[in-house]
């Protein structure tokens, strides 16, 4: 049967956009601008190993906890740094800074295949839109920058909401915003347990983008998975 959705929420990063390059190699790059000589595998280690540590100390961009998104970026860039040796304080703070404007452009980030051409569909098809998204407050902006921002009725961030998911508070808030009951909407996402589950869990429809590359849960009917975001309207139309 064909599914009665009205609403379609989307995840960004993975799913509509993806980094140009790893953070190591545009964190390296900046710096040697700045004439600082760092390794970029070493800066990517270190900046996994810094974001994960910021992430269990302040969750959320430490939202809760009074910091501002972009106090939360800049300490972590500053110490990927620092974890790589580099020392010179004063350096470290300009370069982060301007990191943290940098990764707002399109300079950084690149449109995924199939995206652009999906969302026009969908927009066409007379579904509402929006986006639930894991993300600091420059979302908007860089959806702006990507050309992607006018698809979307809503940008919800977690950074907004005030809990990210698989918090189904964040779902519930994006059905609010949206207007409709979780069996109306559904969310398209690449991340099993924030997204797939997530949704499912608060009572939404919920597609799975799924890479060559992943091992797939078990309990991810096929019908519910898309190989590519083309995919979708196939799936929903059924």
């Amino acid at each position: 049967a064909m599914l009665r959705l009205r609403l379609l929420t989307w995840d960004v990063k993975d799913t509509l956009l993806r980094l140009r390059w790893p953070v190591g190699q545009s964190y390296a790059a900046e710096a040697r601008a700045q004439g600082l000589r760092v390794q970029p595998e070493a800066l990517g280690r270190a900046f996994r190993e810094a974001y994960g540590a910021q992430s269990r100390r302040f969750p959320n961009y430490g939202r809760g906890q009074g910091l501002s998104s972009r106090q939360w970026w800049v300490d972590v860039v500053k110490q990927a740094f620092v974890l790589s040796g580099v020392q010179d304080g004063a350096a470290l703070t300009a370069l982060a800074e301007k990191l943290y404007r940098d990764y707002c452009s399109s300079r950084n980030w690149e449109v995924l295949p199939g995206a652009e051409e999906t969302l026009s569909q969908c927009r066409q098809r007379g579904f509402r839109m929006g986006v639930v998204s894991n993300f600091d407050n420059r979302l908007e902006n860089i959806l702006s920058q990507c050309n992607l921002r006018h698809h979307f009725e809503f940008v919800l961030t977690s950074e907004a909401a005030g809990v990210a998911k698989p918090d189904g508070g964040i779902f519930k808030e994006a059905l609010r915003l949206g207007g409709v009951p979780p069996e109306q909407a559904a969310h398209v996402g690449d991340d099993y347990t924030r997204d797939y589950r997530a949704a499912r869990a608060v009572g939404m429809h919920s597609f799975l983008l799924h890479t060559a590359n992943q091992g797939l849960e078990p309990e991810v009917p096929p019908e519910h998975v898309l190989p590519t975001l083309t995919h979708l309207l196939a799936r929903i139309e059924k």
